[in-house]
This record gives structure tokens, sequence and C-alpha cells, in this order.
């Protein structure tokens, strides 16, 4: 079950904090913006590893960069470049800062470790319905854990 607190900045408003439980993948702490995405991710093909931008024509994420973002997202799709074109974004320091995947596959697994950023995947509840694009979220892959502040949300 998630846990839910609030922040006070000082000025009136607050911060909903939703903390999520999981499965650790990759190992580490990271935090930034979240990039969130319900459809899966074509690594071969799909994303441009120089830039970190995704390229895919039809994926509703095209043109958006996950560069220091945290991404959430399903799954990747595709062959098994996924793991070669997102090591190749960790190389170019284009990779995201983490990662919240809800469909364990060999193809994502290798990928996040190849990448080396804090993985987080199984978690006691939907990520996609949780995490929106622009949320604060903080992984912490040694605990399993994802730390979601929606600033201004109740």
């Amino acid at each position: 079950m998630a846990r839910r607190r609030r922040l006070s900045k000082g000025n009136g408003m607050s911060n909903s904090v939703i903390t999520l439980k999981g499965r650790t993948v990759v190992g580490g702490v990271a935090e930034g913006e979240a990039l969130v995405t319900a459809e899966t991710i074509s690594g071969w093909g799909g994303i441009d590893s120089m830039t970190g931008t995704i390229v895919e024509s039809r994926h509703e994420l095209v043109g958006q960069s996950f560069k220091d973002k945290v991404l959430v997202f399903p799954g990747a799709k595709g062959s098994s470049g996924w793991s070669a074109a997102f090591h190749t974004a960790r190389l170019a320091g284009t990779a995201p800062k983490a990662v919240i995947f809800n469909d364990m596959t060999t193809k994502v697994a290798l990928g996040v470790v190849v990448m080396r950023t804090p993985a987080v995947t199984e978690l006691d509840q939907d990520p996609l319905k949780i995490i929106e694009t622009g949320d604060w979220v903080k992984v912490d892959g040694d605990a399993g854990t994802v730390e979601i502040t929606k600033a201004g949300k109740a």
C-alpha cells in the first residue's frame, strides 16, 4: 500500500508526497522530473541515443528527450538492440537519471543494467496511474522505493 504525506512549503502551499514500494533492478539513488508514457519504447530505431530523444514517429513522446529525467514507462519493445541503444545513451551522457517500469523483460533488464541508472519495477501500485510528467520523483534503487512529489496537488 502506498503511503501519502504532506510537506509544507512555508507559504501556505503543500506538496503531496506518495511513496511506492517495489523491486530493485539496479541500485543507487537519483531524482528528477518525471517523463511518463503509457507506451512501450523501442530502443533500436525508436530513440536517438546521442540526444536522448524519442524518434519513433508514432510514439506519444516523439521529439521529447529523456535526458536528465526519470523515465516512467510500461517496458521495452523491439529487438535485443534495446540494451545497446541505451548503453550508447549512457556513454553519450543522455540516459535518464532513473527508470521506473512495469513489465520486466530481458530487454529492459539488460538495458537498465548497462545504463547503470537506478531502476525499480513491480511497484505496489501502477506507477503509470500515480506519476505524471512533471512530477518530481526520487528513485531509491537500494531500498526499492519511489517517492513522488506532486506540487500543489491534493
